[in-house]
């Protein structure tokens, strides 16, 4: 997994991570944490299992941990986390060892992981799917005054 430990252990990985852990600190609603990339990791590795999908287990972390890499400049500027998260993402990977297709494939993931369509098998299906699947919603403390809509929201344990 040296792949993923160049993720792991890059400083704009890091520090926008610990950006966002401040952004978030008093928020009462899912939070964008370790803790959840790596739910939205688990979860796409087990869809990727069962689908028989065939995606390498790397791809989909690494796409898992950067998909809400901007964040914290959303929260900031206001720019949409998924562009923020392109520009911080591709500084991150150009020193990894992904191939260029590769990085393109999860660059593309985060740009759009939140219109991408469920029940497939490509990376960004895989992705989309995991990060809605993985909040628990049905138990939510703050759920009476959460914004998501009933539609948008996971009301089951379904994996």
């Amino acid at each position: 997994m040296e792949r993923l430990d160049a993720i792991l252990h890059h400083e704009v990985f890091c520090r926008e991570l610990d950006r966002l852990a401040q952004a978030e600190k008093d928020r009462i609603y899912c939070r964008h944490d370790l803790e959840h990339l790596l739910a939205v990791a688990r979860t796409a590795y087990i869809l990727n299992l069962e689908r028989q999908a065939g995606l390498p287990q790397d791809l989909l972390y690494a796409a898992s941990l950067l998909h809400d890499i901007g964040r914290a400049r959303q929260y900031e500027t206001g720019e949409p986390h998924r562009e923020a998260g392109v520009t911080l993402a591709q500084e991150i990977l150009q020193d990894t060892s992904f191939t260029p297709a590769e990085q393109a494939e999860i660059l593309d993931c985060i740009r759009s992981h939140h219109h991408g369509p469920y029940g497939g098998r490509t990376l960004l299906e895989l992705i989309s799917e995991a990060d809605h699947r993985s909040r628990p919603c049905f138990a939510c403390p703050a759920a009476e005054t959460c914004k998501w809509s009933m539609e948008r929201r996971n009301l089951s344990l379904t994996i």
